[in-house]
């Protein structure tokens, strides 16, 4: 079958609305990707493997994170498109790899939001008594809605939940200081297993299964790159939002591991569904407890409702593309892509009727590792085939940035083998099932012939924006 090629009529019922974004709120999308992860989950990685042990896994994922947003900061400037990884990876791979990377980070993004509702539920069930499928639907119908009303609208109310969430954890972290007692993170007898001791009581084994704990405090911060067409000045401002999201993030992340742990002992708060709350009560503040078991549910809310958003510009960089049916592309009078919004949504909420948001949790962790690490591959091969692409930034360290990104992004992923295999062989299965889609079908549906025409072509000027807004206008008559 013949390749279609793009056309302006096409474009221009497929337009996000550009300039909404500074790095401001591209920092603040950063971090509300990931607030979540402060609040609860990455503490079980104690309990695999002890505090000393989580720190060394942890300190690991923040390598790993750094290096690879430091590698985005590079492309993001240089290919400023929607699909974020996946236009990465297909400047560098062709169309079968852009696709599969896509295809990975859609597992996580449609996934994640799926098991951060079922938690949501948790939350809202501690405070009304209220939980299951209809408070679920309650609120992605009401996330979504917000999305459709406009990017600007949308990310000003996703900076004021997330600020909220991140007060929560300041405010923790201040009153537990003067309660911090170095002997408390050590308060796990050492086991038996190999190389375990006093640092690090579960041994060798236990830094590999606390793996996808410590990515759980970053988990999402790639998606910044998914609102780079929505960027005011995407070769400054893209760089610049996702690393000050990066630093921020590494900043909470270090406050919650270590004060924590440091006041209510390592073994406490390793079993803790709500550490925060937990950690504030045996310190003796109730009090703010309280209010932060219920900012709590902000630092959800911000997760979910940013990672709807990052799904949607996912999917309708990929429907635009030619990857997934085309109708997943159109955008509204608003700029917002109306189906990429809703169909993914339906199949999360249909996904969250299971419950199982730890399972759901880990397989969007697998899907994480897998785009990590095509991502990283092409910035590698983007540098070595592409040395004349302007670079606006250029990562520090260069290919050995991305190579770092690269080899701790394939041990995450055997670390979540270690953790849960069911997850692993899942979604393993739903990738396998999503690739056979590409090469038996929807590779002959591509609406450009390359990557460079793809890019030239969503690559516009204010001027070119309005000569298709003219030919929407005729489209419609």
């Amino acid at each position: 079958m013949a390749e279609p090629s793009i056309d302006q009529a096409y474009l221009a019922r497929r337009q996000l609305r550009k300039g909404t974004a500074g790095w401001l709120l591209l920092a603040g999308l950063g971090v509300s990707y990931v607030i979540s992860g402060d609040f609860a989950g990455w503490n079980f990685g104690i309990a695999e493997a002890g505090w000393g042990g989580f720190a060394v896994a942890a300190c690991l994922m923040a390598l790993m994170y750094l290096a690879l947003v430091l590698s985005l900061a590079e492309m993001s400037a240089a290919i400023p498109a929607a699909g974020g990884g996946y236009s990465f990876a297909r400047q560098a791979m062709g169309p079968a790899g852009g696709y599969l990377t896509g295809l990975a980070v859609l597992i996580e993004y449609a996934l994640a939001p799926a098991a951060i509702v079922i938690f949501i539920g948790s939350a809202v069930e501690a405070l009304t008594g209220l939980n299951g499928p209809l408070v679920y639907l309650l609120f992605y119908a009401v996330f979504i809605g917000i999305h459709l009303t406009g990017v600007g609208e949308a990310l000003k109310v996703m900076m004021v939940v997330s600020g909220l969430a991140v007060f929560a954890i300041l405010a923790t972290a201040a009153a537990l200081f003067g309660n911090f007692d170095a002997a408390n993170l050590f308060d796990i007898a050492p086991s038996d297993a190999l190389g375990a001791n006093a640092f690090m009581p579960y041994g060798w084994y236990g830094i590999w299964a606390a793996l996808p704990f410590g990515m759980w405090l970053f988990l999402a911060v790639e998606g910044v790159p998914l609102a780079a067409e929505e960027a005011k000045d995407p070769a400054r401002d893209m760089p610049k939002g996702i690393i000050a999201a990066m630093l921020f993030l590494l900043f909470t992340a270090l406050l919650v591991v270590v004060l924590l742990a440091g006041a209510a002992g390592a073994e406490a708060i390793g079993q803790s569904g709500v550490p925060l709350v937990d950690a504030l009560n045996v310190a003796g503040h109730p009090l703010l407890a309280t209010v932060v078991n219920v900012l709590g549910l902000a630092g959800l809310i911000a997760s979910f409702f940013s990672i709807i958003y990052g799904y949607s510009r996912l999917v309708f960089a990929l429907s635009r593309a030619g990857y997934l049916p085309r109708r997943l592309s159109l955008t509204s009078e608003r700029k917002v892509p109306t189906l990429a919004l809703i169909v993914p949504g339906v199949f999360g909420f249909l996904v969250s009727l299971s419950g199982a948001g730890d399972l759901i949790l880990a397989m969007a962790v697998v899907g994480a590792t897998l785009s990590y690490a095509l991502m990283a591959l092409s910035h590698i091969l983007l540098r070595l085939k592409r040395p004349d692409l302007p670079r606006p930034y250029k990562t520090p360290g260069g290919v050995v940035t991305s190579g770092v990104a690269l080899a701790l992004s394939l041990v995450a992923l055997t670390g979540v083998y270690a953790f849960d295999p069911r997850a692993f062989n899942y979604t393993l299965l739903l990738f396998a099932v999503g690739a056979a889609y590409f090469f038996l079908y929807s590779q002959h549906t591509l609406v450009a012939k390359s990557a460079d025409e793809e890019f030239a072509l969503v690559s516009t000027t204010p001027e070119q924006d309005l000569r298709r807004g003219v030919a929407a206008m005729a489209l419609k008559s």
